[in-house]
């Protein structure tokens, strides 16, 4: 049988041109080692399989091969064709062993061995499932996070449909204006009057720019104005009857300018200070100072408009002012505007008049209450910080070319309650580390009592926003945000234990939105109803 197979391939390789001769061995020697093997190999078997098998047949099944081999290995140069080479090759070594076996390959053989081979091994590496602990953070959550809008869309329909069948709707005509609010006029005439007070510091500073009055002395002004401006305003809401909400927007105006205003007593202080040195010749001062004798009332004024609580003799300014964008920006704002109002008339007041005091009666009853409230007081709250953070301050930066718009970070990241805190306010986290934070570490006070300090100077502020214009002084607001220190003690100590940024993220929601928020609104709610109650 060998010597007949012999025989008619010497009698094929004398019935071949010598064209078809050269161009077959100029073919294999282009091909490795390997497919040059398989080319032989499969010359012989389909020779020695059929007598009727013409040398053009032949060739042509050499020429497939050559094709399929030659896009095989520029197939191999990319990533994404690694697998599917590495099992051709496996498909390449089976044949070889078949034909040397003496089993029958013909050309149709050959194409169909590139093709998935049962015996190809189905698993090569090894590989974590997209879910486990250690692959979670590295696969992509694009249908899942698309899951959960379309939850979230349907679960809050079926709320408002409900919300509406047992309540109807409560939008009242006299939510944004009625006659109730033209009795606050005294809190309106004390907003406008409020400028008094940047203007007085302003005259202080162009006194002492011209030696008239000592420093000393400007500091005992500066300490008159401010606190002057605080009680004034306090002093116009205990004395009248006003609406919370009245009251809330006049106390946060007095803590702006409160800001401002010691942001600019002391910034330029700080500036005659290093000036003095530096006329003195202290070389140790490295910092590039600006000229603290551009005192003017064009500067002071852009300070009290421009978005910022930190005072600078200039900032970074854009070319122009895109007036289209502002005017989309408008529209965003009075939209999120209306959707805070619907939330609060449509939800939270029918929760809130249908609840008890939360530290009184049943327990369950009072989590459930605050369980049911933290999902319209989550989206009010948010709301809010998209219409003030991003819409109005970018609205006023945008009008007075205000180039530094950072009003706050990625604060939906924070891992600790201490990022949050960093990061979600940005104006005012700027004047903590300004005027209060770093002063405390230039007079040799720790770090922690540093970190102490800032914290009772914001619990103040946020109990004195919150208590007046509520005419009541639990100190909800002080005893919350002074609670927050040992939260940051909490997620740092978890987060420097378990190093995984979900833990503390889960616990900053969690406080601030499920609990605390809720927890503050029923306070203040039941202790303001309870007070009308004993008055009457």
């Amino acid at each position: 049988m060998r010597a007949v197979v012999l025989q008619r391939e010497t009698e094929r390789d004398s019935a071949m041109s010598p064209e078809i001769k050269k161009s077959s061995t100029l073919r294999q020697r282009s091909l490795p080692q390997n497919a040059a093997t398989v080319v032989d190999t499969s010359l012989s078997s389909s020779s020695s399989s059929s007598s009727s098998c013409s040398p053009e047949n032949s060739l042509q099944s050499v020429e497939g091969f050559v094709v399929q081999k030659d896009s095989n290995r520029n197939g191999e140069n990319s990533e994404l064709n690694k697998e599917s080479a590495i099992e051709n090759d496996n498909h390449v070594r089976t044949d070889n062993e078949s034909m040397h076996n003496g089993d029958h390959v013909g050309p149709s053989s050959i194409s169909v061995s590139h093709g998935y081979r049962a015996a190809a091994p189905a698993h090569r590496r090894v590989k974590e499932s997209p879910l486990s602990s250690d692959a979670i953070f590295k696969q992509s959550h694009a249908g899942l996070f698309n899951l959960c809008i379309v939850v979230l869309i349907a679960v809050n329909s079926r709320l408002i449909i409900e919300n509406l069948m047992k309540y109807g709707l409560l939008i009242r005509a006299g939510f944004w204006f009625s006659s109730r609010s033209l009795r606050d006029w005294p809190l309106l005439m004390c907003c406008l009057t409020l400028p008094v007070f940047p203007l007085a510091a302003f005259v202080v500073e162009r006194l002492v720019q011209h030696k008239f009055i000592s420093e000393s002395i400007v500091v005992l002004l500066h300490v008159i104005i401010t606190t002057s401006e605080v009680l004034y305003p306090i002093f116009v809401i205990l004395r009248c009857d006003s609406a919370v909400l009245s009251g809330l927007a006049l106390m946060l105006f007095t803590s702006i300018i409160w800001l401002k205003l010691v942001s600019y007593a002391h910034t330029n202080y700080d500036l005659r200070t290093l000036a003095e040195s530096e006329n003195k010749g202290d070389g140790s001062l490295t910092t590039k100072l600006e000229n603290p004798q551009n005192i003017t009332l064009k500067n002071m004024a852009y300070f009290i408009v421009a978005p910022t609580l930190c005072y600078q003799p200039s900032y970074p300014r854009t070319a122009f002012i895109r007036k289209g964008w502002i005017i989309r920006q408008l529209i965003k704002l009075v939209i999120f505007t209306g959707l805070m109002g619907f939330i609060i008339e449509q939800y939270i007041n029918p929760i809130v008049k249908n609840s008890q005091h939360p530290l009184k009666g049943n327990f369950l009853y009072a989590m459930e209450r605050v369980l049911k409230l933290s999902v319209p007081t989550l989206y009010v709250w948010l709301c809010m910080f998209y219409c003030l953070f991003h819409l109005w301050l970018n609205i006023l930066a945008e009008l007075l070319r205000f180039g530094d718009r950072e009003f706050y970070k990625d604060w939906w990241n924070a891992k600790t309650i201490e990022e949050y805190w960093r990061m979600w306010n940005m104006p005012v986290h700027k004047w903590m580390v300004r005027h209060v934070y770093l002063p405390c570490l230039r007079n040799g006070i720790p770090k922690s009592g540093a970190i102490m300090i800032s914290f009772l100077v914001s619990s103040l502020f946020h109990e004195l926003c919150i208590g007046i214009p509520c005419h009541i002084f639990k100190f909800w607001a002080f005893i919350g945000i002074m609670f927050q220190v040992p939260l940051v003690i909490l997620t740092n100590y978890l987060q420097n234990k378990f190093q995984n940024a979900m833990v503390g993220n889960m616990i900053f929601w969690f406080f601030f939105c499920i609990l605390g928020q809720p927890m503050c609104v029923l306070l203040y709610y039941h202790d303001i109803m309870n007070q009308k109650g004993r008055m009457k």
